[in-house]
């Protein structure tokens, strides 16, 4: 064990951004959204919860908020859990990014599974405080759905084609067996 004396200078920056904890609308604790947005993505993956699979990498998941930014400028995007469930099971079509770190699990841990059996692209992004950063609102959002658009057609052509090429969880949980 560590004295404190021996420290250094990345555990002090560690504490003093976990210090700075409050209770979100669910009532979790949760560090200031502003601190956690700005982490390297190595650190926001500490955030994210056991079922987010498949999980885009660094270079995807900023491919993805980019791709997220358009589309909420041309209103594009469907937000939130209830509207994103709403749309699937109408039978839309697009690609869905799931926030990684939603507590509690049970709220999304139906997703995968209905995007699935309806042939829908998904992945996870390590915060939801990406995706409304993204999205331009300062309320966090658990997940949204990217509908196609000709002002941003080729960058959503490379971004379905990298989420397609994502393993499904049913496979990661192969793999791991």
């Amino acid at each position: 064990m560590k004295r404190p004396a021996e420290t250094t200078a990345d555990e002090v920056q560690d504490e003093s951004a976990l210090k700075k904890t409050r209770l979100d609308e669910n009532g979790d604790t949760t560090s200031d959204p502003a601190s956690i947005v700005n982490l390297a993505y190595e650190d926001k993956l500490n955030y994210v919860s056991v079922i987010a699979k498949p999980m885009a990498s660094r270079k995807m998941t900023k491919k993805l908020l980019k791709l997220t930014k358009k589309a909420a400028k041309k209103k594009g995007i469907v937000a939130g859990l209830k509207n994103v469930q709403k749309q699937i099971r109408r039978g839309d079509k697009g690609i869905i990014v799931i926030a990684g770190d939603v507590t509690p699990i049970d709220v999304i841990s139906h997703l995968p599974v209905l995007c699935e059996e309806n042939d829908i692209p998904f992945a996870f992004v390590p915060l939801r405080y990406d995706i409304s950063a993204a999205m331009g609102v300062k309320r966090p959002c658990v997940m949204v759905m990217i509908r196609k658009n000709e002002a941003y057609d080729e960058l959503y052509e490379s971004c379905l084609t990298l989420v397609k090429s994502l393993p499904l969880p049913s496979q990661c949980i192969e793999q791991v067996e």
